[in-house]
């Protein structure tokens, strides 16, 4: 059983996913495995997996997600992984590869949740829609300073989780990214450690980005309240697994 899972849920990334393999094998020395989380056979990601799986020092298994759409995916790739941790990493993010280790030093300390964080000191968020960009950096800060969420950044879906959490708490949201979003609020709930090291965000060059924003608004608002009824209502932990209480 490896230390590590990489989660990578891909939708037709052949486009993406060697140079993002070639960066973790340069870069990443926790022992670790690739889950691929694909939707359907003709993804053309996975031939082109398999064209370089013989330069791969690591394993790269695939996942076929057991619905359709990226948050089953996320989510079928948490119930097959077996490590400690598991780090959820974009596709397309060849060049955030150098974080991937920090990230698991931070678990290794004690944290459940670890935000890589395109808001704080050294991080950045370049490209991308005005308006997605406005509201992600309102309410980031809003959660940070106002309601306590030690996290200045709530939404990246670059985010690693430990298996004790995802073991603990029930996953509620349906849609998209928003697992994210909901982990981190839980965990917190729950007054479990969460740190944070510096990401970077850049508008997506090739492959075309499923990410819906205002489709996915109203989910991620949903934890937003909850996060403020933590805070200001002194809600308790009551979100854990039946199995668990």
């Amino acid at each position: 059983m490896s230390k590590l899972d990489i989660l990578i849920p891909v939708y037709n990334e052949g486009e993406n996913i060697i140079e993002t393999l070639r960066a973790i094998k340069e870069h990443v020395k926790t022992p670790f495995q690739i889950l691929i989380c694909y939707d359907f056979d003709e993804d053309n990601t996975l031939p082109a997996v398999e064209k370089i799986r013989s330069e791969m020092t690591f394993p790269v298994l695939f996942v076929k997600n057991k619905g359709t759409g990226v948050h089953r995916a996320v989510t079928t790739g948490f119930e097959e992984s077996e490590a400690e941790a598991i780090l959820v990493f974009p596709a397309d993010e060849a060049y955030n590869t150098h974080v991937i280790d920090e990230m698991y030093k931070h678990f290794n300390k004690g944290s459940h949740v670890v935000v890589a964080s395109r808001f704080m000191n050294g991080g950045s968020m370049q490209g991308g829609p005005f308006l997605k960009s406005l509201v992600v950096r309102i309410a980031s800060f809003t959660l940070r300073w106002f309601v306590g969420v030690p996290a200045s950044d709530a939404s990246y879906g670059l985010r690693l989780f430990s298996k004790k959490l995802l073991d603990t708490v029930k996953i509620e949201s349906t849609a998209g990214f928003t697992y994210a979003v909901e982990l981190l609020m839980k965990c917190h709930r729950l007054g479990w450690q969460i740190s944070e090291v510096p990401a970077l965000w850049l508008k997506r060059q090739k492959g075309a980005s499923r990410f819906n924003f205002k489709k996915w608004l109203p989910h991620y608002a949903k934890w937003f309240i909850y996060a403020l009824g933590t805070t200001y209502l002194k809600k308790g932990p009551k979100t854990v697994k039946q199995k668990n209480k």
